[in-house]
């Protein structure tokens, strides 16, 4: 079983992406193969689950589209995945937010978690 996981590891190569999470919304662009054209379309949405590791791990992101909610599964390991960024980071308490289906409207706002990174430390070392 570890050679396949290593043989695994060898063949696919995994792009770094941004540290994202479930609650965080994000913007996927991804690559759309239509006859011999070829073009980059974006999805924009809240990410619900992450699963899987290695080569196998995926991450699904939901928006709501004309009043219908719309779900798409991407694997992290995809060669069609462009890039994806973070737009904004949600506090949740839970790390597969399936509850978002049921809600519409203000019910399914996430509240936006603060982050005191870098900039703040050294805001607060030039204040001393």
């Amino acid at each position: 079983m570890n050679r396949i996981k290593e043989l695994e590891k060898k063949l696919t190569q995994v792009k770094e992406w941004p540290a994202f999470q479930a609650g965080d919304s994000i913007s996927v662009s991804y690559k759309i193969v239509e006859g011999n054209k070829e073009r980059i379309q974006t999805f924009a949405g809240v990410v619900i689950q992450r699963r899987g590791t290695g080569t196998t791990e995926t991450f699904t992101v939901r928006k709501m589209s004309g009043g219908v909610g719309v779900e798409r599964i991407f694997p992290v390991s995809s060669p069609f995945l462009d890039t994806i960024t973070v737009t904004k980071r949600g506090r949740v308490r839970r790390a597969r937010i399936f509850y978002l289906r049921k809600r519409t409207g203000k019910a399914s706002r996430i509240q936006e978690r603060k982050y005191f990174g870098a900039a703040t430390e050294a805001v607060a070392a030039s204040a001393e």
